[in-house]
C-alpha cells in the first residue's frame, strides 16, 4: 500500500470540521479526532488507582479525575513528539501523510510552543499528587522521548510503546497507595504485554509501508504467526493481572467479574488477522473497552462482604 492510497484513520469531519481553520491543525496534531489512544493511557491508571486496598473513595475519584485530564494532556504531548520525530517518515506511509507535520500544514515551531503549552498544563496536573507520583510522571518523560526512536533500531517498538503508555499503571498506584509494591509490578507488567499485543494489532495496518521504507516493527516481525504471538501476549496479561490481583488482596468478586475481560481478549485472538486493515483497527479501538472490563473487575474487587 502506497501513501497515495488513501488509506488513513485521521478523522476531518465532525467536531473537528467545525472547528475554526487555524485551530484544526492542532487538534489532529494531538490526534482529538482519535480519542481512543487517550483511553488507552488513562484506562491503566484507573487500574493503578483501584489495586490498592483500603484507599477512601473520595480519593480514588478525585486521582481519576485528574488522571482523565492528565492522559488526555499528556497523550496529546506524546503525538507531538511522535509526529516531530516521524514528519519525514510519515509522508511515506498511507495511514499518517495527513498528519499535521508530514502535510506542512503545521511548521516545527508551531509544535514546539503547543507541546511547551501542553507540558506546562501536565505539570500543573501533576503537582496535584503525592512526591512519589511526581518523581515518577517526571521519569516517564524519557520514555515519552524515546519511543519515537524505537522503530529505527528495534523489531520491538511495540513492547517500547507498552512501557510508555503503560506507565499509568504504576503512576495510579503510587498515587493511590503513596508507595510501589510487587502488585504493582505485576499490574505494569500486564499493561505492557496488553498493550504490546494490541499496538502489534495496530501495527498491522502498516506492515506494507513500513516493508518499503524500512521501518521495524513487531506486526512485521510477528505477521506470520499473529494468533499465536498475540495469544500469548493477552494470557501472559489475565496470568500477570491474576498475580497482581493475589498479591493486593482484592475481594472475591474480582474472579467472576475477569472472565469478561479474558472473553473478550480470547474473541480477539481467534478473529486476528494481519491482512484486513479495517479489523486490526476495529480489534485495536476495541481493547477500550476491555480495559473498562479490567477496570470493573477491579473495582468489583474492591467491595467487602
Amino acid at each position: 500500500m502506497s501513501a497515495s492510497s488513501g488509506h488513513t484513520d485521521i478523522r476531518v469531519t465532525g467536531w473537528i470540521a467545525r472547528l475554526p481553520p487555524a485551530l484544526r491543525p492542532y487538534a489532529l496534531l494531538a490526534r482529538l479526532d482519535r480519542p481512543i489512544g487517550t483511553w488507552l493511557l488513562f484506562l491503566p491508571g484507573i487500574w493503578g488507582i483501584l489495586l490498592p486496598q483500603g484507599v477512601p473513595a473520595a480519593e480514588r475519584v478525585r486521582l481519576i479525575v485528574l488522571f482523565g485530564i492528565g492522559s488526555l494532556v499528556m497523550r496529546a504531548a506524546g503525538c507531538v513528539v511522535n509526529d516531530m520525530w516521524d514528519r519525514d517518515i510519515d509522508r511515506q506511509v498511507a495511514r499518517t501523510a495527513g498528519r499535521p507535520l508530514a502535510s506542512g500544514a503545521l511548521r516545527m515551531r508551531h509544535a514546539v510552543l503547543f507541546l511547551a503549552i501542553l507540558l506546562a498544563i501536565g505539570l500543573s496536573i501533576l503537582l496535584q499528587l503525592n512526591g512519589l507520583s511526581q518523581i515518577l510522571g517526571a521519569s516517564s518523560l524519557m520514555l515519552v522521548a524515546l519511543y519515537p526512536l524505537a522503530k529505527r533500531f528495534t523489531w520491538w517498538p511495540q513492547l517500547v510503546m507498552g512501557f510508555t503508555f503503560g506507565f499509568g499503571a504504576p503512576l495510579g498506584y503510587a498515587a493511590a497507595a503513596g508507595h510501589l509494591s510487587l502488585a504493582q509490578l505485576a499490574l505494569y507488567a500486564a499493561t505492557i504485554v496488553w498493550q504490546l499485543g494490541f499496538d502489534t494489532i495496530y501495527g498491522f495496518q502498516d506492515m506494507e509501508d513500513d516493508a518499503r521504507i524500512g521501518v521495524k516493527s513487531t506486526s512485521r516481525l510477528m505477521a506470520g504467526r499473529a494468533k499465536t504471538f498475540i495469544g500469548t501476549c493477552y494470557a501472559l496479561m489475565v496470568v500477570l493481572l491474576a498475580g497482581a490481583a493475589l498479591l493486593a488482596g482484592v475481594g472475591l468478586l474480582f474472579w467472576p467479574v475477569l472472565l469478561l475481560p479474558v472473553f473478550l481478549l480470547w474473541r480477539q485472538v481467534v478473529g486476528v488477522n494481519p491482512a484486513d486493515p479495517a479489523l486490526c483497527l476495529a480489534q485495536f479501538r476495541a481493547n477500550r473497552e476491555i480495559g473498562f472490563a479490567v477496570a470493573l473487575a477491579l473495582l468489583a474487587g474492591l467491595v467487602a462482604f
